[in-house]
């Protein structure tokens, strides 16, 4: 999703330059969900260059009558064993009972499809979804009732520090992956380093919890710009703790 305008060879090229270690490749541009053929391509340029395919960031949204197998071929060919889906297109503070229930039932289903193929989904954590926010993430994990559901987490947008870092710390047992980015005061796209109040928070938060998660994603660079990652990359190991 941080480059949507480039090739696969230019983002493997930049992120092993860079550092990095994985890729979740998105399912809207580069790996088109039931397009098998460019999931392994893009799995072998992800392995040739050292890196690892972590996952795959899908458009699935529960509820919205799509199907999810093409979704979990593509997953498959690509060699992940997690996939991000959406909850729905309803946000939490605006959903019936109604909606919970046709998002529950469609995770539900979704989860045991996936299970069945040996693949975890993960919850996009947003807004305008019923995992706008921890209590109703909490809510849809426990209601849906599945090991194979876990949750990403992000920054909510325009939220101080101490509100994003207690969201994390409510979801932190179900959090497989975040996404790391510097958005203030709204979604002015800042340098990672902009946030490094929060960022060394949820580092030092993260490497604490028993279960911490897997991956820490890079979703955003300021300005969309290629030449922005290796510094943003650096500060990222920096907060991991294995910068050189």
């Amino acid at each position: 999703m941080t480059f949507r305008a480039l090739a696969p060879e230019r983002i493997v090229a930049l992120a092993a330059d860079a550092g990095l270690a994985v890729i979740e490749w998105g399912g809207d541009v580069h790996v088109p969900p039931g397009d098998t053929a460019t999931a392994a391509r893009v799995a072998r340029l992800t392995a040739d260059a050292g890196l690892s395919c972590c996952s795959y960031g899908s458009y699935f949204r529960a509820g919205a009558e799509e199907e999810l197998t093409p979704v979990l071929d593509s997953a498959e060919a690509l060699g992940v064993d997690r996939v991000r889906v959406w909850a729905g297109s309803v946000d939490a503070a605006e959903a019936t009972d109604a909606d919970w229930t046709q998002t529950v039932d469609r995770l539900r289903a979704a989860a045991t499809e996936a299970g069945e193929r040996g693949i975890g989904l993960a919850l996009e954590f947003h807004s305008n979804t019923l995992a706008a926010t921890a209590p109703s993430t909490l809510r849809l994990l426990a209601e849906v009732g599945s090991p194979a559901l876990t949750t990403y987490w992000q920054p909510t947008v325009a939220a101080s520090v101490d509100h994003v870092i207690g969201e994390y710390r409510a979801l932190a047992p179900r959090v497989s992956a975040a996404h790391v980015f510097s958005w203030w005061p709204a979604t002015e796209r800042l340098p990672l380093r902009a946030r490094d109040a929060l960022w060394a928070r949820f580092f030092a938060e993260a490497r604490a919890a028993e279960h911490p998660p897997r991956d820490a994603l890079l979703e955003f660079v300021p300005g969309d710009d290629p030449g922005a990652l290796a510094a943003e990359a650096a500060t990222l190991r920096g907060y991991l703790g294995d910068a050189p």
